[in-house]
């Protein structure tokens, strides 16, 4: 028996592009629910943690900023239960197969996001609004973690030789196509809804357009494939042999835990920090209107989204260290003066439009090549839990955190570059991380 009797048999071409489709469907239904989220930060404030619900989160010289920093917590607080998600399904995933958690798991999420759409507010069943609300986030979190290790697994292990970086950049792109459906959602409802219909009842709109989306890729899912089957194992070893090996193993996946959420820390931090914060940034620390900032979020999304595709391409093609490093060095660099162009008041609109989309853009370059990064670094055995656990630890501290941080670091400090402070420093300490790739670990077939 040879070498390559022992690797699992590629997938056919259209078990491929189902798994493809499938996979990508459930990232863009919770993806589209925090980026609507993020957007409707404001008005979530008002209605949910604000004493006087209804009451604009600027009405009152702190009343505004609490209840904002209040929202961004519950929104961290979904992001802290994700580990526990990857844990618990990547557990299942790994033992069971993919397909049994990725339609649990979008159930879960669809049902959550639609709740949350249908919630009395504070106005009306008083202090349990947000504690109710903050339960659903929960649910999202746990559901939300197993989502990234099981669709990414699953891409992965049908991608095709010498296409793993464009089959995990959908991932990435369907991320992007639910913040930009989100974001153009938003936009829509803020131009044809008076701001009063807007936070009294139109908000609710975007949550609630997640039951048919989540039916969609519950179908998809449900007619999955599982991937090719993994080679036999060997004989079990004696008990001392077996324990050695077991801990050793353990020891392997911890630290690749670990480099993995250095690699991909930059991502998370600069995802959020442009791609879902800068709304309700641009209305707290600059005073711009709710249109105005879902337009930014939806240009800047539009540069997100550009770049994915040809990012994992390009990774295929020349690796994934580099791809990746350009776009940490570049928002490390670039970060601070793209943010000054926007912020500032004579800038022309061209200019501006240019910022936001070359922001978009530099985090794209760590988004395409990203899903496939992480799936090389774990054997099948554990991958859903392996992948999963960095994704969801990476964005539980430097994602989930993001608003909170940024909100509380601006209003004590003043500082309206805090964003673009928060990225840099994120992405210049995943360099590191990044330098330690190796240039021919997209060439090799996964473990």
């Amino acid at each position: 028996m040879t070498t390559t009797d022992l690797l699992p048999a590629p997938a056919s071409r259209a078990a491929a592009r189902r798994a493809l489709l499938a996979g990508s469907a459930g990232n863009l239904v919770e993806w589209y629910e925090f980026g609507v989220y993020g957007c409707f930060a404001t008005v979530i404030a008002a209605n949910f943690f604000t004493p006087q619900a209804g009451t604009a989160p600027g009405a009152g010289p702190q009343g505004g900023a609490e209840a904002l920093v209040a929202t961004y917590a519950s929104f961290a607080l979904a992001f802290f239960f994700r580990p526990v998600g990857a844990l618990v399904f990547g557990r299942i995933g790994d033992r069971f197969g993919r397909r049994p958690v990725l339609v649990l798991v979008i159930g879960l999420m669809t049902l959550a996001t639609t709740l949350i759409g249908l919630l009395p507010t504070r106005a009306d069943i008083g202090v349990a609004a947000p504690w109710l609300l903050t339960l659903l986030r929960v649910l999202q979190g746990l559901s939300a973690g197993g989502e990234f290790g099981g669709a990414v697994s699953l891409m992965a292990e049908h991608a095709p030789p010498g296409r793993r970086g464009l089959y995990g950049a959908w991932q990435s792109f369907t991320v992007a196509l639910g913040l930009l459906t989100a974001a153009a959602t938003a936009a829509a409802l803020a131009a044809v809804l008076p701001a009063e219909a807007l936070n009294a009842w139109g908000w609710r709109i975007p949550f609630l357009l997640a039951l048919p989306l989540g039916a969609v890729a519950l179908c998809l899912r449900t007619a999955l494939e599982e991937a090719p089957a993994e080679p036999p194992a060997e004989p079990p070893a004696e008990p001392v042999a077996t324990y050695r090996a077991a801990t050793a193993g353990l020891r392997e996946q911890a630290r690749a835990v670990v480099l993995g959420i250095g690699r991909i820390m930059g991502w998370s931090a600069a995802g959020y920090a442009f791609l879902v914060v800068l709304p309700s940034h641009l209305q707290s620390a600059r005073g711009a209107s709710l249109r105005d900032a879902l337009l930014a979020t939806t240009l800047v999304n539009l540069g997100f989204a550009a770049a994915i595709l040809p990012a994992g391409l390009l990774s295929d093609r020349i690796g994934r260290r580099p791809v990746m490093l350009g776009g940490a060095a570049g928002v490390a660099v670039l970060a601070i003066p793209l943010l000054h162009v926007l912020q500032a008041p004579g800038a022309p609109a061209p200019a501006r439009v240019a910022a936001v989309l070359t922001a978009g853009a530099l985090v794209g370059l760590l988004a395409g090549p990203g899903p496939a990064m992480l799936a090389e670094m774990f054997p099948r055995r554990v991958r859903c839990t392996g992948l999963g656990l960095s994704y969801a630890l990476a964005n539980a501290v430097f994602s989930g955190c993001a608003g909170l941080i940024v909100t509380a670091l601006t209003a004590r400090t003043g500082d309206t570059a805090v964003p673009a402070h928060y990225a840099a420093a994120a992405c210049a300490l995943s360099v590191p991380a990044l330098l330690s790739l190796r240039g021919n670990d997209h060439r090799e077939p996964l473990r």
